[in-house]
């Protein structure tokens, strides 16, 4: 039992520091996940989306200095129940989302590794008996250390976490997880290849033979069966091939200028996804820097999910000198965490990435 309990104590430390950095790294794209919970259609918390970014940042801080404090055996009775509380409550998240396919995504690890909502519940299943073992053999978790330095660990873990926080809310996330990282190209990013594997369906067809009720599965050919066809239903057993990138599109005025703006070199986008929720104080670092774009020979467009009179009204009250087209709400919330980024692209390649708030470093050519 104490050798189980020192492995089970360790597996769970490193889990919850790996999945805790991760989230941290991104606080942003797991709170728009928490939203995803927190929807009239999922859980019903809608008063609680306003405050999601808060909520993420608790969480994923409280989650890191958990794994810092069963590693180091920090404050045992106190450690143990919050993390049975907190394994408990995931279990029952990724539990609902496996039944009930709401919330394909549980943001677990972020945008690092994707897990499906089964896989999810597995591994919430897995920490859960770990945890158990922890908490019942609690006696054999002995602590390192002294008191005063373990407190001092947990303490130093706090002040770094909140100083990760800052950064990445100030700026962007130190590792780009996401398939709109800079290097990456958006129109290879939708392409799918040649050899990618196909989805795998299976058909079940009913038919009333002799007055019962016949089911007959293939993978998509009308069986060889006699009888009175009915209906039939198709189940995807096996997924296949999609594209990291998807849902991206640039449309203004019912027109279509993805490919156009994809094959430009010299292109500065502004990303807002939704004027209403986006820094107003921003579009002055980005009129600066995008009026210099624009002398220097760029040209710079705005994406934003929200309506052409809003970008429109925000053009001529914020004095831009470009004009906003659509795109998915989603999609711009992946491509950058900050409202308004700003990207340059060449041929759609994304060559730099930027908050607001770093603007004035967008290099420019000469």
């Amino acid at each position: 039992m104490k050798i189980l309990v020192g492995i089970s104590r360790i597996f769970v430390g490193i889990l919850f520091l790996i999945s805790g950095l991760i989230k941290l790294n991104d606080p942003v794209g797991f709170s728009f996940k928490l939203q995803d919970y927190f929807a009239p259609e999922v859980l019903n918390l809608d008063f609680l989306t306003p405050y999601a970014l808060v909520i993420a940042i608790v969480l994923v801080i409280y989650e890191v200095l958990l794994g810092v404090m069963i590693i180091f055996g920090y404050a045992k009775k106190f450690t143990l129940w919050s993390l049975l509380i907190m394994i408990v409550f995931f279990t029952f998240l990724t539990f609902y989302s496996a039944v009930t396919g709401k919330v394909t995504d549980c943001g677990c690890f972020g945008d690092a590794l994707k897990l499906t909502p089964w896989e999810s519940f597995y591994k919430d299943v897995v920490l859960l008996v770990l945890i158990l073992i922890l908490f019942f053999g609690r006696k054999y978790i002995q602590p390192f250390f002294s008191r005063n330095t373990r407190s001092l660990i947990v303490f130093a873990s706090f002040i770094f976490c909140l100083g990760i926080t800052y950064y990445v809310l100030m700026h962007l996330p130190i590792i780009d997880f996401r398939p709109y990282k800079i290097g990456a190209n958006i129109s290879e990013g939708m392409t799918t290849p040649e050899d990618a594997p196909k989805a795998i369906y299976e058909y079940n067809w009913k038919f009333m033979v002799n007055g019962e009720e016949k089911i007959v599965t293939t993978n998509g050919d009308y069986p060889d069966q006699e009888g009175e066809f009915i209906e039939v239903e198709t189940e995807e057993v096996q997924a296949g091939y999609e594209p990291p990138i998807h849902d991206f599109s640039i449309e203004r005025d019912g027109a279509n200028f993805t490919e156009e703006f994809l094959n430009k070199e010299d292109l500065i986008v502004v990303i807002a996804y939704s004027l209403s929720n986006s820094e107003m104080e921003g579009f002055a670092a980005v009129r600066e820097v995008t009026n210099e774009a624009i002398e220097k020979g760029y040209e710079v467009i705005g994406l934003s999910a929200s309506s052409t009179a809003v970008t429109d009204a925000l053009v001529n009250e914020m004095d831009l000198n470009f004009k906003f087209y659509f795109c998915d709400m989603t999609t711009l919330k992946t491509i950058v965490r900050s409202n308004p980024g700003i990207l340059e692209l060449q041929k759609g390649t994304i060559k730099q990435k930027l908050h607001w708030n770093d603007a004035e470093s967008l290099i420019l050519k000469e």
